[in-house]
């Protein structure tokens, strides 16, 4: 195959001697197509017909294989000469490459540049610029894009006549390229390339800039300025990790009277404030006290969180014991459970509430009241998103042809970063457990202590403000006889971020149950603790600014200034985080006289509010 070769000349002839010969084949088939395709019978009889009808037959089956061979043919001389015209036009770009070979040599080099031909293009992702046109007649070559952190390349410069490369776009964070000069005698400017998204990490999150667009010499437009890269995001909302335990709370002392008289015991110690992003230690437990008369006991409240920590628990109210073997009318009261404390730390869990201690009168006419429950701690409310970063500013237009010609137009700026997501909020602490009461034979009345409150659960926070918008850039100058480019519409205002949803309130501390041996007692359950709020959604995020439009480029000696660019829209404001429900209600005690009052749960929060547009 090395040695094949085809002259194109001769392969068109071929196909007009094909062409030829199809058409001669054509006319004998059609002139013999009237005398042979239908054959009057020699004679009347049935075998006459017969015969007549058989080769008409054959005539009319020739003549379809001969239309079949004719479309053939027609496809063949039509291949043909379509690969003639191939082999002409191969022959004839090998000898124009060789002549522009020729001609191209020897100032490329001179110079480093051809006479005649469009210059190269930079690869993709490469950053590099692009080629130079040719000295008399090219454009030049556009420039590469650029990765994350580097710049877009430059658009090459055209030559005597020719316009300007296109500069590439900025990877993350990068500017765009300019873009390259038009020619010296005629010919437009390149735009500029757009600027790359901010990112993370890369030129301090800051979007990159559009490419300034390339400028005419004599005549000829300025190219555009490339569009600014758009914001970087805002952060989403991140509760923190709540680590560290703060001490429990001492307990209180208990106290014993043999005696007639009345004895409390201490109430417990509150619990220790929880250090750094700590929660808070546990309330120490109340005293217990005996005593003949009366006898009484209180936790304490459980310790608070510390900056970034959840709510403490309550600690359990002590136990009250009154009545002994010269004991009448004595009564005894359980102490109330500490109060969880609320959560300090951005979506924080509130302190449970403390048990409430038990009651238990002895003797003749004796009375029990166990304490109740403490309440729970509220819940906090949710981290807020963050801010989006502003838009990347438009590149400026470029200058128009000295002589004559328009400056180019500035970029649009950069849209700005959508604001971030809001965190949810902390979860309401659940209302302590009230114990039960109870008396001994000969006991007049016990009655369960009360379930405690649950806590309000945490608000969501509040979506972040979407970023600005970028500026846009500044048209170009006019030439002489030009109008001065428009300057660039500012970006539009980044999106608000939604608010975090809102957490469950806690639930109801249950009702102390009040068993008794008393044969004429009364028995009355404790009530249920209500459910606590739940808490409401945060608000959306406002949306951001919009940035300033660029400058109308100066017009030259006969041409008017160009018109300042627009200021983009405001963003639209982030949409509100949806309210949860509120805790439900304790269980009532129960009491053989009367059961306690059932609790009520807790109301649901509110659906945040959209928020406002920029």
């Amino acid at each position: 195959m090395s040695f094949l070769f085809a002259m194109p000349e001769m392969v068109s002839a071929a196909a007009s001697d094909l062409a030829g010969i199809g058409s001669g084949l054509s006319a004998a088939n059609t002139a013999a197509a009237a005398t042979t395709t239908v054959l009057v019978p020699a004679a009347a009889d049935e075998v006459s017909a017969a015969i007549a009808a058989v080769f008409g037959g054959h005539a009319q089956a020739f003549q379809a294989v001969s239309a079949q061979a004719a479309a053939f043919q027609e496809q063949f001389v039509q291949a043909l000469g379509g690969g003639a015209g191939a082999y002409a036009a191969a022959e004839a770009t090998n000898a124009q490459q060789a002549l522009m070979g020729a001609v191209n040599a020897p100032a490329q080099a001179l110079v480093g540049r051809p006479l005649i031909g469009d210059g190269a293009n930079g690869a993709p992702g490469s950053g590099a610029n692009g080629g130079a046109g040719g000295l008399l007649w090219g454009n030049g070559g556009n420039g590469g894009s650029g990765t994350a952190g580097q710049a877009g390349g430059k658009g090459g410069s055209a030559g005597l006549f020719g316009n300007g490369g296109l500069g590439g776009a900025g990877g993350a964070g990068a500017s765009g390229g300019n873009g390259g000069a038009g020619g010296w005698l005629n010919g437009n400017g390149g735009m500029g390339g757009q600027g790359g998204a901010a990112a993370a990490g890369i030129n301090g999150g800051l979007p990159g800039r559009g490419g300034d667009g390339g400028s005419a010499n004599l005549f000829g437009a300025g190219g555009a300025g490339g569009q600014g890269g758009t914001g970087l995001a805002g952060a989403n909302g991140v509760n923190p990790v709540i680590t560290g335990q703060g001490a429990t709370g001492s307990a209180g002392g208990s106290i014993f009277n043999s005696t007639d008289g009345s004895s409390f015991g201490f109430t417990g110690g509150n619990g220790v404030d929880g250090g750094l992003s700590g929660t808070g230690g546990t309330g120490g437990a109340g005293g217990s006290a005996f005593a003949n008369a009366s006898a009484e006991g209180h936790g304490g409240n459980g310790g608070a969180g510390g900056a970034g920590g959840n709510g403490g628990a309550g600690g359990a109210g002590g136990s009250g014991q009154a009545g002994g073997a010269t004991g009448s009318f004595a009564s005894a009261t359980g102490g109330d459970g500490g109060n969880g404390t609320n959560a300090s730390a951005p979506g924080g869990v509130g302190g449970a509430g403390g048990i409430g201690g038990q009651a238990s009168g002895f003797g003749t006419n004796s009375f029990a009241t166990s304490g109740a429950g403490g309440t729970g701690g509220d819940g906090a409310a949710g981290a807020s998103g963050g801010t989006g970063g502003a838009g990347g500013t438009g590149g400026d237009g470029g200058h128009g042809g000295l002589l004559a010609g328009t400056g180019g137009a500035g970029g649009a700026g950069g849209t700005g970063g959508v604001g971030g997501l809001g965190a949810d909020g902390g979860t309401g602490g659940k209302g302590g457990n009230a114990s039960f009461a109870g008396t001994s034979a000969g006991g007049l009345q016990s009655v369960g202590g009360a379930g405690g409150d649950g806590g309000a659960g945490g608000f969501g926070g509040t979506g972040g403000t979407g970023g600005a918008g970028g500026h846009g850039g500044n048209g170009g100058a006019g030439g002489l006889f030009g109008n001065g480019g428009d300057g660039g519409n500012a970006g539009v205002g980044g999106q608000g971020g939604q608010g975090g949803n809102g957490a469950l309130g806690g639930a109801g501390g249950n009702g102390g149950n009040t068993p008794t041996n008393g044969a004429s007692a009364t028995a009355i359950g404790g009530d249920a603790g209500d459910g606590g709020h739940g808490g409401n959604g945060g608000d959306g995020g406002t949306g951001g600014g919009s940035g300033t439009g660029g400058l109308g480029g100066s017009g030259g000696l006969f041409g008017r200034a160009g018109i300042a660019g627009t200021a983009g829209g405001g963003g639209t404001g982030g949409s509100g985080g949806g309210g949860v429900n509120g805790g439900g209600a304790g269980t009532p005690g129960m009491g053989l006289t009367q059961n306690g009052n059932t609790g009520t749960a807790g109301t649901p929060g509110t659906d945040g509010s959209q928020g406002q547009d920029g």
